[in-house]
Order: C-alpha cells, then sequence, then structure tokens
C-alpha cells in the first residue's frame, strides 16, 4: 500500500528565521508560519483561527530564506510532515510534528503592501527555490 505525505501551506512568518548548520555544515533555516482558518462558533458566525506550524527548510534555500525573508514576509510552502520523539532531561517524552519543506516560494517582493500576492496573475509567479 502505498502512502502519501505532502503538504501546501500558505502564511506568514511569525518571527524572523533563524538560520544555523548541522554538524556536516549543511545550512537549516527554522520558521514558524501562521495560516488561517475559518470555522464556525457555537452562534454560526464564521471566524478566523490562527494555526502555527514550525518549518525546516535544507541548502541553498534556507540561506536565501533567512537572507530575504523576515517577521511577516508572506510565504508558500510545499513540503512533507516529519514526526519526531525525545527525551527530556527530565525524562519526559515529547513528541511533535514539524514540516520539512521541499520547495519555499517568496509571495511578495520587497516594498510591497501586505496581503497582495506577487506574480499572482501576472504569469511570472513570485521567485520559487527547489530544495
Amino acid at each position: 500500500m502505498q502512502s502519501i505525505n505532502r503538504v501546501v501551506l500558505v502564511g506568514r512568518l511569525t518571527r524572523d528565521p533563524e538560520l544555523r548548520s548541522t554538524p556536516s555544515g549543511t545550512s537549516v533555516c527554522s520558521l514558524r508560519i501562521a495560516c488561517n482558518s475559518m470555522h464556525r462558533d457555537g452562534e454560526g458566525e464564521l471566524t478566523e483561527r490562527p494555526n502555527f506550524f514550525d518549518v525546516s527548510v535544507f541548502g541553498a534555500a534556507a540561506e536565501s530564506v533567512s537572507n530575504y525573508m523576515h517577521k511577516g514576509s508572506l510565504v508558500g510552502i510545499d513540503g512533507r510532515l516529519s514526526w519526531r520523539e525525545w527525551e527530556t532531561a527530565e525524562e519526559q517524552r515529547r513528541q511533535a510534528v514539524s514540516v520539512i519543506a521541499d520547495n519555499v516560494q517568496f509571495l511578495e517582493r520587497p516594498g510591497e503592501r501586505e496581503g497582495e500576492l506577487a506574480g499572482v496573475g501576472a504569469g511570472d509567479g513570485g521567485d520559487e527555490l527547489a530544495l
């Protein structure tokens, strides 16, 4: 049986990207993005609720994200979910699901108004970084 593990997200960075390197020298950039979802409350009114996702970007794309993106930047992520488990110093088991980015797309250019998608409908689609 085959399985599918794909995630596509569009959201805004909630903080500046954090760049570091693995022991082997590979660049890794950590992001946190917020994506809003709509749901009906108990009275039937539509309300927005933010969802927050941790994202890891590797290699040259990690360096570009770190150099050109900042808190509030609109970004598109295509990647896969990664589940990890660890034990704290107090011997408590922890688990987390995060996103490993395969493709990162900058959805606005420097100086663009907040909320406006770069290249949508204009045919150029923005600047895409493939891992």
